[in-house]
């Protein structure tokens, strides 16, 4: 079933609905607060009203359109193409602001485009295919739920905008890790079915990390604006996803040369580097 075109399309899908619900979810969360403050509101009283769970909805048919493209392609391809949510985030909340878009917020939304293609296109992702040992996802489950009570002993006693920042590297840890479990939960039901999904213990971690990662997504929405906790979320988010899928997945680039290797790289790095100032022009 693999076929990269497929996992990118899919993967655009995933991109945009997240885009959208991130948006609606954080107007919910916000309300009249204004920027740089935190939420009047507990981060949780915002699941009362049935517009964010409307929001939630547009989440899980972002989740579906995730692992859709995971079942035709690797996380070294769909990853990239996921960090797009966050320039479509961006445009998004211009949007709803009833603002334009700014040069340089324009400037690094190409940028960021084109390394994602450079990635892809580049990179030749494969899929990996080692079995990981039980002890590596004791050490991966176990890391994972390290991230989110250090985030919340962390975040105790520290102004809004370092909250905002430390809660969105965590919820950007936690849908790292929920991509990594949804890649081997999809490959065992394409091998084995619905029973085959069931019986996944992955299944049910990718359930957890997905369900922690909005938790903690709510606590970063309430700390700050978008432009504090999305850039932080979106760059871990593919740097985990990446590491484990090399690590234990066995993923790896199919690239023969150095000069291949170098290509690869910058576009990881500009990557990285876009999102980190895409957000960053896009708070002036």
């Amino acid at each position: 079933m693999h076929n990269n075109f497929l996992a990118v399309a899919f993967a655009l899908l995933s991109a945009a609905t997240m885009a959208a619900g991130t948006v609606w979810r954080h107007r919910i969360m916000r309300g009249g607060a204004r920027q740089g403050e935190e939420a009047a509101d507990s981060p949780l009283s915002s699941i009362k009203q049935w517009s964010w769970w409307a929001s939630m909805g547009l989440a899980f048919l972002a989740y579906g359109f995730q692992a859709t493209a995971l079942a035709f392609g690797s996380l070294l391809v769909v990853q990239p193409v996921l960090a797009l949510s966050l320039m479509l985030t961006l445009i998004f909340s211009a949007w709803a602001e009833h603002r334009h878009m700014t040069t340089p917020e324009a400037f690094w939304a190409i940028a960021l485009t084109a390394s994602v293609g450079g990635v892809v296109v580049l990179g030749h992702p494969g899929h990996g295919e080692r079995t990981p040992p039980a002890w590596e996802w004791v050490i991966v489950v176990a890391t994972a739920i390290g991230v989110v009570v250090g985030a919340f002993a962390l975040a105790s006693r520290r102004r809004a905008s370092a909250k905002a920042l430390i809660f969105g590297i965590a919820c950007g840890a936690m849908f790292g890790y929920q991509a990594v479990f949804s890649k081997v939960a999809v490959d065992d039901f394409v091998a084995g079915g619905l029973t085959g999904l069931i019986t996944s213990w992955q299944l049910w971690a990718m359930l957890v990390a997905a369900t922690a990662g909005t938790l903690v997504q709510q606590y970063a929405f309430a700390a700050g604006n978008l432009a504090t906790s999305l850039p932080a979320s979106k760059i871990v988010e593919p740097i985990v996803a990446f590491s484990l899928g090399i690590a234990v997945l066995g993923e790896t680039f199919g690239v023969q040369s150095a000069a291949g290797w170098v290509a690869v790289g910058t576009s990881i790095s500009v990557m990285l580097v876009s999102a980190a100032m895409l957000t960053r022009v896009s708070v002036k």
